[in-house]
This record gives structure tokens, C-alpha cells and sequence, in this order.
């Protein structure tokens, strides 16, 4: 009977306590360690004054809408290493007081607008080690506090400027190993880099993938030339301020750019050339004109001066014949009425 008692009363705390069967809770740390378990879905039951929830390494293939209802004040939840495909919007909203949230090494394809609305005290958000191919305009209301952002490893090939502009408490942005096409989609995340960068902001930098010609090229050593023929809305929000205006060409002076950063900014209507080809054929063409020009000016140099020569001798050949005669019947003239006057 006792030992029926002593089990019951056993039961009864660990139920209180709310410790799934498979985790460890902490009680002074406020951590519940859930990694290495298996689990395909978030647990259940957890003690809901728990700050640290660690689920690494498991198989966790989806989150319901509500699997953090009973744990509202988690501040870290660590989600790398599991089987995410997609993250439902809303799925951590209730989460107010999370401040780092790690999603690395998952299977994620898309962030769908919105996410992560509601998570104003979000600091760290690491997406890196998925499949990502696209990123929304906006992580969600109330995101703005996000001072860490990891997206490398992924797939993306461009990234709006706008969801970058909405998080204006970043400090560090690593966008290391992903297919960056650098065209004109990549035009408004150069800008927006070159800004964040003058404004002390730490980042790995964006190396291209493609075009061909600018494979593992430097984003922000790729001239702003070469952007001449985008259309204009790539570049209208950027040339809006006069701020931005004046750094970028203090900033195109500091990377050794000779285009004027007004250059994206070109009628919508103008047909999108490749930037390479159009700036040879550039670069070309003046090389042509300099050299005719230059040619012209050596020949009008040349007869210049074989005229200047014939003239020079035609001119001592015509004081030679003509003026010294003169000089000399000049002379005798003289000679003569001082004779006539000794006479």
C-alpha cells in the first residue's frame, strides 16, 4: 500500500510539474531539454515557467498553430536539426518574450509575409542551413528589434531591400553560400548594403553566382555601370533621398567606381540590355572615337608642322634673294653724297 503511495505521489508531481516523459526540466535554469528524443511534433505539457526550450535534433516535420500556448514566456527556443518544411504564419505569435529563435539545418523551401508577427523582443533569427529560395517583404508586425538575421546556406537568389528597411536594429546579416544572381533584381540589395555597411554594420558580403562573368565577383566591387540599363523602380526609392544620394558617391569613390550612382536610374520603358556587352561595346566604341580623334589631331600636327617648315625656308630663301640686294644699293647711296660733298 506504501509503496502504491509513494508511486502515486511520484505521478502526481511529475504531472504537476508537467515534464514530458522523454525531456529533462530544469527548474533553476528554467530549461526544458528535449534534443535527441525523437520527437515528430512539439511536446506537450511542458511547465509553463520555462525559459529555454531545447529541441535540437529530433524529427519535427510541422508546429501546430497553438504548440506554444502553455509556454508564454519562453526567451529561447532552438529548433536546428529537425524535418521543418515550411513554418506556419502565426505559429510562434503567442511567444511575446522570445528573444533568440534557431531554425538552422532544417528543410525549410519558403517564409511565407508575416511568420514571425508578434515577437517584439526577437533579437536572433537564424534561417541558415535550409532550402530557402524566397524571403518575404516583411518577417511580421512587431519585428523590428531583430538585430541578428542568418541566411546563409540557402538557395536564395535575390532578397528585397524592403524587408531589410523594415529591420532597422541590425547589426550583423550573414548572407555567406547562396546563388546570388547579381542583375537587377540585386540592384536595391547593393545599395541597401553599401548604406548598412557605412553605417557600421558587420557582414560576410554577397558574392555572385551569375551571370557567368560575375561568378564569385563581389556585390559591392561590381561597378554601377553595369546596372545602367535597370529600370527605373529598382533605383526610385534610393534616388528619393538626398542622404543616400550623397553617400553612394562617396561610396562609389571608395570602391573605385566611375559611374554615377544615378545610373539605375533610367526610364522603365528602355529595353533591358545585358550590362556587360552594352558597356564593351561602350568602351569600344570610345576607344575608336579617341582613336580617331587622336589620329586626326596627330595629321593636323604633321601638316602644321611641314608647313610651318616649308614656310620657314621659303621665307629665308626670299630674304636671301630679295633683301640683301637692297641692302647693299642702300649702302652705295649713302656712300655717295659723302664722296660729292669731299669733292
Amino acid at each position: 500500500g506504501n509503496w502504491l503511495l509513494a508511486c502515486s505521489v511520484i505521478l502526481l508531481a511529475h504531472t504537476a510539474h508537467g515534464c514530458p516523459d522523454k525531456c529533462l526540466c530544469y527548474t533553476a535554469s528554467k530549461t526544458a531539454d528535449c534534443k535527441n528524443r525523437g520527437f515528430t511534433e512539439i511536446p506537450a505539457r511542458l511547465p509553463p515557467e520555462i525559459q529555454i526550450l531545447q529541441l535540437q535534433n529530433n524529427r519535427i516535420w510541422r508546429i501546430n498553430q497553438n504548440a506554444f500556448t502553455a509556454t508564454p514566456l519562453l526567451k529561447i527556443l532552438d529548433l536546428s536539426n529537425n524535418s521543418l518544411s515550411s513554418v506556419a504564419p502565426g505559429a510562434f505569435q503567442k511567444l511575446r518574450y522570445l528573444q533568440v529563435l534557431n531554425l538552422t539545418r532544417n528543410l525549410i523551401h519558403y517564409i511565407e509575409n508575416k511568420t514571425f508577427s508578434f515577437l517584439p523582443h526577437l533579437k536572433e533569427l537564424d534561417l541558415s542551413s535550409n532550402s530557402i529560395i524566397r524571403l518575404p517583404e516583411t518577417f511580421g508586425n512587431g519585428t523590428g528589434n531583430i538585430t541578428l538575421l542568418s541566411v546563409k546556406h540557402n538557395k536564395l537568389q535575390k532578397m528585397e531591400r524592403i524587408l531589410l528597411e523594415s529591420l532597422p536594429n541590425l547589426k550583423v546579416v550573414l548572407f555567406k553560400d547562396n546563388p546570388w544572381q547579381c542583375n537587377c533584381n540585386i540592384f536595391g540589395l547593393k545599395l541597401w548594403l553599401e548604406s548598412f555597411l557605412y553605417r557600421g554594420g558587420i557582414s560576410d558580403g554577397i558574392i555572385c553566382s551569375a551571370p557567368g562573368i560575375r561568378k564569385g565577383k563581389d556585390l559591392l566591387k561590381v561597378p554601377y555601370e553595369l546596372f545602367g540599363a535597370c529600370p527605373l523602380r529598382t533605383a526610385q526609392v534610393h534616388l528619393g533621398s538626398s542622404h543616400h544620394h550623397g553617400f553612394e558617391q562617396r561610396s562609389s569613390l571608395r570602391h573605385g567606381h566611375h559611374g554615377e550612382p544615378g545610373d539605375g536610374g533610367r526610364p522603365s520603358c528602355e529595353p533591358k540590355a545585358k550590362p556587360r556587352p552594352a558597356s564593351l561595346r561602350h568602351a569600344i566604341a570610345t576607344v575608336v572615337i579617341t582613336g580617331v580623334v587622336c589620329g586626326i589631331v596627330c595629321l593636323m600636327m604633321l601638316a602644321a608642322a611641314v608647313y610651318g617648315c616649308a614656310y620657314a625656308a621659303i621665307t629665308a630663301k626670299y630674304h636671301k634673294e630679295h633683301l640683301a640686294p637692297v641692302r647693299q644699293h642702300g649702302t652705295a647711296k649713302e656712300k655717295e653724297p659723302l664722296e660729292s660733298s669731299s669733292a
